[in-house]
């Protein structure tokens, strides 16, 4: 069946609901429904976070009755196994459902065309992709984990305008607004998981929370329940016991419970180091060379933990290492209309000495926050 204005309008309805869980269904994906009946909605769903239902079964639990013989539009194919929760796919034929339009097809092995094929041998008129790009940009980093088999890697640096990221001291607060920090949180209630190295730690000692103060978003507390995996990459262990990212309370923010720290050394740590973490902190070794942190294994090891968008918050060195290895995936960076002169640091480290060797960017996003301004920037490569 040829696809229609309505169709259209309803799916893109039904990724404005997807938007809805961009902050809470990790590691699952963002996905939205719209049941519709004689050209009228009968019930919208979207999943909300992981372990409850899913965007269809939302949707038809309201519906009841009516979704028989209703036309379900979906940003992604239903999925056709047994997880935390049944197959949506058999819960659309169980319905009555008549037909089912999709964004986009599952890219997790496990679904891939499977749900799809299961509605149409059970007689169901399926139809799309529709809007297939738009429902991809709502799940960067699950696709990516699912195609790729390893997080999307977002690394955030704030810079003044001739770009450098502190001064020589290591001072850097504030380069950029509120505006813009407030952005932050946003991006760090999006990421599985806040990368960061020690140097960082030592210099700012800050939390790297969710602050739900100042997200500016609507269910502000209820996101900032659900806090990302801290990975502070500290060869030597350094982190002081003390350190402000340590405690499990904000004095600030009484309600707020810091997620738990994953703490990545080198290996060469003794006995003494190794004991008497407490017990939301949890110890890995990732051997590299030269008595460096392996960022390949580490990339690796999110994926296994599930996570979908990963989120480095560093300084010049580790956000060079990153680059240089080619594991970003995007660059966002928050322009402060600020000199801090010839002797700051800079953006990153990268020893290169001549044009050919230069990195290429490609600006996919510029706009203002304020007064600053917030360039999104990917790699100028294929894979």
């Amino acid at each position: 069946m040829a696809l229609t204005r309505d169709d259209h309008r309803f799916m893109a309805r039904a990724l404005r609901l997807a938007e809805r869980g961009l902050y809470t269904t990790m590691p699952n994906p963002r996905v939205g429904c719209v049941l519709v009946k004689n050209q009228q909605i009968i019930a919208e769903g979207w999943h909300v976070r992981a372990g409850e239902g899913h965007a269809e079964v939302n949707a038809l639990r309201i519906a009841a009755e009516q979704a028989r013989g209703a036309t379900a539009y979906v940003t992604l194919e239903p999925c056709n196994h047994t997880g935390k929760t049944g197959p949506c796919s058999q819960a659309l034929i169980d319905a009555g459902v008549a037909r089912v339009v999709y964004a986009m097809e599952d890219p997790n092995p496990l679904v891939s065309g499977r749900g799809l094929e299961r509605l149409a041998a059970a007689g169901i008129e399926v139809d799309g992709p529709l809007f297939e790009e738009q429902a991809r940009a709502l799940n960067p980093g699950f696709i990516t984990r699912m195609e790729r088999k390893r997080p999307l890697l977002r690394c955030k640096m704030a810079m003044s305008l001739d770009g450098r990221t502190a001064m020589a001291s290591g001072e850097s607060k504030w380069i950029t607004s509120p505006k813009a920090r407030a952005d932050v949180q946003r991006l760090r209630a999006a990421s599985c998981a806040i990368v960061t190295g020690i140097g960082s730690v030592l210099q700012d000692n800050s939390q790297l929370t969710l602050r739900a103060r100042e997200l500016g978003l609507p269910r502000a507390e209820d996101i900032a329940r659900r806090q990302p995996l801290r990975v502070i990459l500290d060869s030597r262990l350094q982190l002081p016991r003390d350190a402000l990212i340590m405690q499990t309370a904000d004095p600030n923010s009484p309600e707020l419970v810091p997620g738990p720290i994953l703490l990545v050394h080198n290996g060469t740590a003794d006995g003494a180091q190794l004991d008497g973490w407490p017990a939301h902190v949890e110890l890995l070794a990732l051997p590299g060379r030269d008595g460096r942190i392996d960022l390949e294994a580490l990339v690796r090891e999110l994926a296994q933990r599930q996570c979908n968008e990963v989120l480095i918050e560093a300084g010049a060195t580790l956000a060079g290492a990153f680059l240089r290895r080619g594991l970003l995936d995007e660059v966002v960076v928050y322009m402060a209309p600020k000199l801090l002169g010839s002797q700051a640091r800079p953006l990153f480290e990268l020893p290169l000495e001549t044009m050919s060797a230069s990195l290429a960017l490609k600006i996919t996003d510029m706009r203002a926050l304020g007064q600053d301004w917030r360039i999104t920037a990917v790699p100028d490569v294929e894979y």
